[in-house]
């Protein structure tokens, strides 16, 4: 048995850092996706054979016999019950890292480690100790605030449960050997996935599985989400500087700043939210004809100009983003940061008008500062799944 799983990455249309302290926040899915793939020999002993994943970007697979799993995790490691996850406990997650440590992981790479122990957790705890093999691969970059751990817990979910019979792909992706999840099974999907961000993450907020799983486009607030369709195609140039960044210390930085000047960061605050909820009115409108799509791009552009100078009050934009600004910028084109700042990954706003030459100047221009580009669609599918 083969199948196989995709989940989108994601982008922080508006709102970052100020959803922190209360304000709205728009993310949508991107058409890069994650993909794992399952294969599955057919039933036999359980404590015969081996677990496999093969992380195909990284050049390094791991396998663990499935005899030392049941050594290892014992009842847990003996299917739960797939319709009501369960949290990783403490006692569970210190067996499953002690296994993970039975591989020696260089040292550049030792970030696996979290992503190899969420690939456990969650193998184990949908199809027991059956004895299979995971390959994933990614058209996302990693560490850059695209949500490339989200997708990877979503796509692996989808592809375990599709194989343990609890979900089942229902319409197909027009044109395509993909196919999609009822709302039901997407919730269940999506509650397992964020089992494995917690892993990764230890509090994440939960919007990026959200909305790989779901796609499309996601409104939040005060940890509630609206979902929005949008109206029509919108395209972005991702720019991603190959610069680092410590999101928890640009977070504390905002708040730092927030108290030493809690008037002023009042009014940015109230300010992108304003921009968030206006800029989710917008994308969910349908536009006709090319004058009125023409209006739409130029307020989406507008409200991203200031949500990026917002940003910069906050204190989180880099030189390395500010060099992405004004390169676009003499093309007659908008950008933002998105997700933490300090480097990470820039939008720019892609206008159904813009001739594809300025798009490749504008992109050779990027690349030549040692960045690198992806043209994307936003707020496309989220899972997707494909049975061999």
């Amino acid at each position: 048995m083969e199948i196989r799983a995709r989940a989108p990455g994601k982008i922080i249309l508006a709102g970052e850092h100020a959803v922190v302290h209360g304000s709205s926040a728009v993310a949508a899915a991107i058409d890069l996706y994650t993909q794992s793939s399952l294969h599955l020999p057919p039933s036999g002993d359980g404590g015969a054979g081996e677990v496999e994943v093969d992380l195909t970007d990284t050049g390094l697979a791991f396998s663990w016999p499935c005899s030392r799993l049941l050594e290892a995790l014992g009842e847990t490691c003996r299917k739960a019950e797939l319709q009501a996850p369960r949290p990783c406990s403490p006692e569970e997650l210190a067996a499953i890292a002690k296994l993970v440590e039975l591989h020696e992981i260089p040292e550049a790479k030792i970030w696996l480690s979290a992503g190899l122990s969420a690939f456990l957790y969650l193998y184990t705890s949908i199809l027991g100790c059956r004895p299979g093999k995971v390959v994933v691969s990614s058209g996302l970059p990693m560490g850059a605030g695209l949500g490339s751990s989200a997708a990877f817990s979503v796509s692996l979910s989808g592809a375990l449960l599709t194989a343990a019979g609890v979900v089942h792909p229902e319409g197909a992706v027009g044109g395509t050997e993909w196919q999609l999840l009822g709302k039901d099974h997407l919730e269940l999907v999506n509650t397992w996935a964020f089992q494995g961000e917690k892993i990764i993450h230890g509090k994440p907020s939960g919007i990026d599985n959200a909305v790989s799983t779901f796609g499309s486009m996601i409104k939040f607030k005060k940890g509630e989400l609206t979902n929005l369709k949008s109206g029509n195609p919108v395209k972005m140039l991702i720019t991603d500087t190959r610069v680092g960044r410590n999101t928890k210390a640009l977070v504390a930085g905002v708040s730092e700043r927030a108290s030493r000047h809690p008037d002023a960061m009042a009014s940015v605050f109230h300010a992108v939210n304003t921009i968030s909820e206006e800029l989710s009115s917008i994308v969910e409108l349908a536009a006709t004809d090319e004058i009125a799509m023409t209006s739409k791009e130029e307020k989406l552009a507008e409200l991203m100009e200031m949500n990026q100078g917002l940003l910069q009050c906050m204190g989180v934009s880099h030189s390395s983003i500010e060099t992405v600004l004004r390169s676009t910028l003499k093309y007659n084109l908008v950008s933002k940061l998105t997700g933490a700042g300090g480097g990470g990954c820039v939008l720019t706003l892609i206008p159904t008008l813009l001739s594809k030459l300025v798009l490749e100047k504008v992109t050779t221009e990027l690349e030549s500062h040692g960045f690198r580009c992806f043209k994307v669609e936003v707020g496309g599918q989220g899972l997707q799944i494909h049975q061999g």
